[in-house]
């Protein structure tokens, strides 16, 4: 399957390669204004809501955090070495599985849902493109982004609701400072 949508991708317009390619990384910068207009929106909600929000964040760094640990014993090999990709194969030692990319933006989506369930419908999609994006540029294999969507979509919100009871009574404490 991997080798199949790589050769397809390597078919696809140069318009097409070149937006997976900046996209891929991009998707991430998307997460972070989303985070941000969360907190926007959330500002002046109950303490524990814009405790969610803060939080969320943090559940998705510990879930990539998480993810870097499980690439250390998995040690997968990326399956872009020796073949032509659209994007430039990451350097040897970088292992494959889980995809970190992956474990971000569906970790992002995750945690943003739980702070603003409206933002699913943006959330869940771009986390899904971003995902099937690390196949598509080559640099990962099916299973690794897959994994890696697992691992973000139930760590990062599960992290997150574990950070809400910290960070609530900070929040009530920084609303009642002039």
């Amino acid at each position: 399957m991997y080798r199949d949508i790589v050769d397809f991708s390597l078919t696809t317009p140069a318009w097409l390669r070149s937006l997976a390619e900046i996209g891929t990384d991009a998707g991430l910068f998307v997460f972070a204004a989303l985070f941000a207009l969360t907190w926007w929106r959330l500002r002046r909600a109950p303490a524990r809501d814009l405790a969610i929000a803060v939080a969320g964040p943090v559940g998705v760094v510990f879930a990539y955090a998480v993810s870097e640990v499980v690439k250390t014993f998995v040690r997968e090999g990326r399956p872009c070495r020796g073949i032509t990709t659209i994007a430039a194969c990451p350097p040897a030692g970088d292992w494959s599985f889980p995809s970190n990319h992956s474990v971000i933006a569906a970790g992002a989506a995750g945690a943003l849902v739980l702070a603003w369930r409206a933002l699913a419908w943006v959330a869940v999609p771009l986390a899904v493109l971003m995902a099937f994006s690390r196949v598509f540029v080559g640099v990962h294999y099916p299973h690794d982004v897959a994994g890696g969507f697992l691992l973000g979509l139930v760590l990062a919100p599960l992290f997150t609701l574990l950070a809400v009871g910290a960070v609530t009574p900070v929040v009530r404490l920084a609303r009642s400072r002039p």
